[in-house]
């Protein structure tokens, strides 16, 4: 029998080579190139090291055409036994609207900085609201509550790791040059949402006019240039790397791997949470961070495998 908790590494593996006979259902072949990282618009956050744009070589390598889901996240723990931190800790954060009144009646603090984000005891993946919630009918939406060391666990168990943050953003682009979206330069295209992410007041009222208050199924809306869904919105994406905002100036422009140290790990592509009034970080050059045991009700993830090299 599979140990409740698979051994983690904390540090990146070593690149996991794609035998010829790998199984890539449901992944997309990337094919390696160079590429404009990071951005100088004005729309970015200078604390966050969006820039400057520096020149970045990846080599090939495959990716999950979406977020990994809810139905695929439950094959791995029933065949492992596999404890997510959240559940291991007793809760994780759920936004404040998203919880039942009997739920919220029992917190007794919030964090200050973000005081919509309650902390739910017994939110986890298959909680996803706290206790009184289930995922049925979310099969296909991304799985969340699951913390850096989750993700990699997953990883561990399907031959596969996460992105570095070069790959996310170069796949995330599509193939376009210094685009602010996945699909170009405006947020809307003839009117249409491209992506899920907030819509109205934040915090207090969503107008969901994309169609979704929370997560949505993790193959919603157009497809990217390279046929990847969601690499705007839906939920925030962990990446391998370690975060610092001035690694961009470190010069390290071949197939980077981020420092070899850090107290965060970088997360990629915005959530659901996400308005141009407080957290403008759907955006394809748009980063951010949280410690590897946090889980929250927007993060999510999905996996890559480095294709063989010509």
């Amino acid at each position: 029998m599979a140990p409740k908790n698979l051994k983690l590494k904390a540090e990146l593996k070593s690149v996991i080579a794609a035998p010829a006979n790998v199984d890539t259902a449901g992944m997309v072949h990337i094919p390696g190139g160079t590429f404009l990282m990071g951005t100088n618009d004005k729309e970015g956050f200078p604390a966050d090291g969006e820039g400057p744009v520096h020149s970045v070589t990846v080599d090939s390598f495959y990716m999950d055409e979406c977020a990994v889901t809810n139905e695929q996240f439950g094959r791995f723990i029933k065949a492992t036994g596999y404890v997510t931190e959240a559940q291991r800790f007793g809760w994780s954060y759920v936004f404040h609207l998203f919880v039942s009144e009997a739920e919220a009646a029992k917190v007794k603090s919030v964090p200050q900085s973000a005081p919509w984000w309650y902390p739910i005891e017994g939110a986890d993946w298959n909680h996803p609201e706290g206790p009184d919630s289930r995922i049925e009918g979310r099969e296909d939406h991304p799985v969340i509550h699951v913390s850096w060391n989750d993700a990699m666990a997953y990883c561990e168990w399907v031959g596969r790791r996460l992105p570095t943050e070069a790959e996310w953003e170069y796949a995330g682009r599509g193939g376009l040059v210094q685009k602010r979206y996945p699909w170009g330069d405006e947020l809307k295209q003839g009117g249409e949402h491209n992506c899920n992410i907030w819509q109205g007041k934040f915090p207090v009222k969503n107008h969901a006019s994309d169609g979704y208050l929370g997560t949505a199924p993790a193959k919603s809306f157009r497809p990217n240039g390279y046929g990847l869904y969601n690499m705007s919105g839906n939920v925030w994406e962990w990446c391998s790397d370690w975060f610092s905002p001035g690694y961009y100036q470190s010069g390290e422009n071949d197939n980077p791997a981020g420092p070899r140290a850090g107290e965060g790990r970088v997360m990629r592509g915005g959530s659901y949470l996400c308005h141009s009034s407080y957290c403008n970080r759907y955006r394809v050059a748009a980063r951010s961070k949280n410690t590897p045991d946090s889980s929250t009700g927007n993060c999510g993830f999905r996996t890559v495998l480095s294709a063989p090299q010509q």
